[in-house]
């Protein structure tokens, strides 16, 4: 029992570290059928219709792992959400991928596989969607010979 009280408070805490330093504040809620810290791998995956809701954006994914470095939870390495059905949703925004990463250390969000984003304005398909969340700049690109497409309407 004390075990399981001290993964959920390390699970917990490595998810409040998952945001950037200035809103490190606010608060994250995460939810998933299965939780399991393993501290050799210096990981938490998170699987089973997984949920994280984080006051810009909510992920859902079948499959989440956090790593962190020698700082143990406090030094979040990636967040990453795997599983073939990734969707990330912020107020403007619902999009779709294969795979997402987040790296808190230069606060880029990457969407690969498959990307579709749907806003006010349209749609935008691509391989892969790279989010800078400091400058709030998205970056559509499209691999293997491919080309980024966009359907856009008129308001």
């Amino acid at each position: 029992m004390k075990a399981m009280k001290r993964a959920r408070l390390i699970a917990l805490t490595t998810l409040l570290l998952l945001v950037s330093p200035a809103l490190a504040q606010n608060r994250v809620e995460i939810t998933a059928d299965r939780t399991v810290m393993n501290d050799s791998a210096r990981e938490v995956t998170f699987t089973g219709d997984v949920i994280v809701i984080h006051p810009n954006v909510t992920v859902w994914a079948p499959k989440v792992v956090a790593t962190y470095g020698e700082g143990g939870t406090t030094d979040i390495k990636t967040f990453v959400a795997t599983g073939g059905n990734v969707r990330l949703k912020t107020s403007e925004q619902d999009a779709t991928g294969e795979h997402a990463v987040y790296t808190p250390g230069d606060q880029l969000l990457r969407l690969t596989g498959n990307v579709v984003v749907n806003n006010a304005s349209g749609t935008v398909n691509a391989t892969e969607l790279v989010v800078n969340l400091a400058t709030n700049v998205s970056t559509f690109t499209s691999g293997g010979g491919g080309r980024v497409t966009g359907v856009f309407t008129s308001q």
